[in-house]
């Protein structure tokens, strides 16, 4: 029995797929959408060997108000009432005792120093970001300890 596939059907069939990296940050993305506070949905997806290993959005302490139910706790124009996305991630993955040395992560929006100093001592060894978000010392310290930076704004 032979198939036949019209013009049509053999065109949507070699379609050309997305790139790792589009594919990882798209996931990314989608976890962006679980961020509780509206200052800025961000989301973190922890990766090695092409396989997603933990994932991170920024929100409250568990059990805590989120920002959408009590309102942001700003300290110097940041609110300090979620912990970030990239944070999130790296402590999900300690918590259900998944070894991220060596891995990459890909993350909507560039880390704060203090996550990046996370990411670093996590083993994390490349970092794929959607957006430069306010903090440029990350690129100093990233060349320093040897962890890539690569952006996918576009």
């Amino acid at each position: 029995m032979q198939l036949r596939y019209t013009v049509k059907e053999k065109k949507e069939m070699t379609k050309e797929r997305v790139s790792w990296e589009t594919y990882f940050m798209n996931i990314a993305k989608e976890v962006s959408t679980r961020s509780t506070c509206d200052r800025k949905h961000v989301g973190a997806v922890i990766v090695r060997d092409k396989t997603l290993l933990s994932t991170g959005y920024n929100g409250s302490i568990k059990g805590l108000p989120h920002c959408n139910e009590a309102g942001c706790e700003m300290v110097d124009g940041h609110c300090i009432r979620t912990s970030h996305a990239e944070a999130n991630a790296i402590v999900q993955a300690a918590k259900n005792g998944v070894k991220i040395d060596g891995s990459e992560i890909y993350v909507t929006a560039s880390p704060c120093y203090n996550c990046f100093k996370l990411i670093a001592n996590s083993g994390i060894k490349i970092i794929f970001y959607n957006e430069l978000y306010r903090d440029q010392r990350i690129k100093e310290r990233a060349k320093e300890v040897g962890i890539e930076l690569v952006s996918l704004e576009g």
